[in-house]
């Protein structure tokens, strides 16, 4: 009896032995697929960036104050680091930028190779072998299909890399931060913090978008067909635009009334121009009042949107802005209620806020107490002139709700910029000198 007992006991001993074994053979296994996990080995390629700058207050213009942040970046074919523009946008004589890698206390300087505010994409370049030891370049993916989990890499606080999960919930297009333009871009249902800007989203191993902008419930990418323009574009050329804009302001057409008075057809679909900007590509070519009815020979429905991926629509803008400077499109329109194709050459973005204004210290004219500055460069010849401030003095007592103003004209002669405002108040012999206002106010002053 004690024999079989025993015997028993040897038996389950043995059974037990093997399926010990047996688990920890497959906990080494998950430990070994958690260390070489494709993942964690991608989290050495991402670095954290440090940005510190002098800036000029935009309503004081001699006012400088120290801006820092920190942001995201990851590096890229040719040995670079890919980040925001928006991380680094401050790039004057006192511009600081480094990045840190994963895990190390050793802070590198680097350099701002290209940066394009209207695609919130930055390059820069560190000069240091030691830096790139161990550094992997991350392979460009596609665009993420909708629903799909994807994962965030970032430095939201302190040096510690953060993972975040989220799923992929829509495309649109969209102006970004700098810009005046409509880009792609992707939606995820992850929280992003300060700090992850510049970061990777990753798929199946390869990056499908770059945080730039986050809130408690959603985030956004900048997609990699868009990074993938900005990067050809930095290498093909010195200019600051790498995107495209038909320059034109415009309107649905979705009240059968207004497409009746246009003279379409019950199977036709477009938008209406309402005006076109002088620096545009369509410029002289195309009218006001011409319907857009398709572009590249795709159509345009009435809600000014084109076929994306499936039953997906996104803007027109994004068959344009896709395109490089110098390329052409096939514009058809409706006019006077016959159909027309002109071919367009495309020029560049032109950002609304000039770009310049990350760069130097503003220029500006004080008049009166009144502080005047440039708001746009639509051409080195013409501005808009705003009051960006008006300091206390009994001349202007009564005007102080006249601040961010534009200045339109000076003693009735329009005002083409700033230089052109000050030589027009310097110049006056009269005894009044009279400013006229945006919403029809008038400013008049008395010296």
């Amino acid at each position: 009896m004690a024999g079989r007992v025993f015997s028993n006991l040897s038996a389950i001993l043995n059974v037990w032995k093997k399926d010990r074994s047996t688990v920890k053979k497959k906990q080494n296994k998950r430990m070994q697929t958690k260390e070489t996990c494709p993942v964690g080995l991608l989290k050495n390629s991402v670095v954290k960036v440090f940005f510190a700058s002098r800036d000029y207050n935009r309503t004081r213009p001699w006012e400088t104050h120290t801006k820092r942040c920190t942001g995201t970046g990851f590096a890229i074919s040719g040995k670079r680091i890919l980040t925001n523009a928006h991380v680094v946008e401050l790039l004057n004589e006192h511009t600081s930028v480094h990045v840190k890698k994963r895990g190390s206390t050793i802070i590198y300087k680097a350099k701002v190779q290209k940066i394009a505010h209207e695609c919130d994409l930055a390059i820069l370049e560190i000069d240091s072998q030691e830096f790139w030891k161990g550094m992997n370049p991350l392979e460009l993916g596609g665009i993420p299909p909708l629903k799909k989990a994807v994962i965030a890499l970032g430095y939201s606080r302190g040096n510690k890399l953060l993972i975040t999960k989220g799923h992929v919930t829509s495309f649109e297009t969209k102006q970004y931060l700098h810009s005046d333009t409509e880009l792609l871009r992707i939606q995820i249902d992850a929280t992003i913090k300060n700090g992850n800007s510049g970061g990777p989203v990753i798929l199946e191993n390869k990056v499908v978008g770059v945080v730039y902008e986050g809130s408690q419930t959603q985030s956004f990418l900048i997609p990699t067909s868009i990074v993938k323009r900005f990067r050809t574009g930095a290498e093909e050329s010195d200019q600051q635009a790498v995107f495209c804009s038909l320059g034109l302001s415009y309107q649905s057409i979705k009240n059968a009334q207004i497409r009746n008075h246009f003279k379409m057809s019950s199977k036709m679909t477009g938008i209406l121009i309402n005006k076109i900007n002088l620096w545009s590509g369509a410029y002289g070519i195309l009218k006001k009042n011409d319907i857009i009815l398709a572009i590249d020979g795709v159509p345009i429905s009435n809600d000014a949107t084109v076929p994306f991926w499936g039953n997906k629509r996104i803007s027109f803008n994004y068959l344009i802005s896709m395109k490089k400077p110098g390329e052409t499109s096939l514009i058809k329109v409706l006019r006077r209620g016959k159909e027309h194709e002109y071919i367009i050459n495309l020029k560049p973005v032109k950002p609304h806020v000039k770009v310049q204004q990350y760069y130097k210290r503003p220029s500006y004219y004080i008049f009166g107490g009144f502080v005047f500055v440039s708001k746009s460069d639509i051409s080195k010849c013409e501005q808009q002139v705003v009051i960006s401030e008006i300091l206390a003095d009994d001349i202007n007592q009564g005007y102080e709700s006249f601040k961010d103003l534009q200045v339109e004209k000076v003693n009735k002669v329009k005002v083409k910029n700033l230089r052109h405002l000050s030589e027009l108040i310097e110049e006056n012999h009269i005894q009044d000198l009279t400013m006229d206002l945006e919403d029809d106010k008038v400013l008049v002053l008395n010296y």
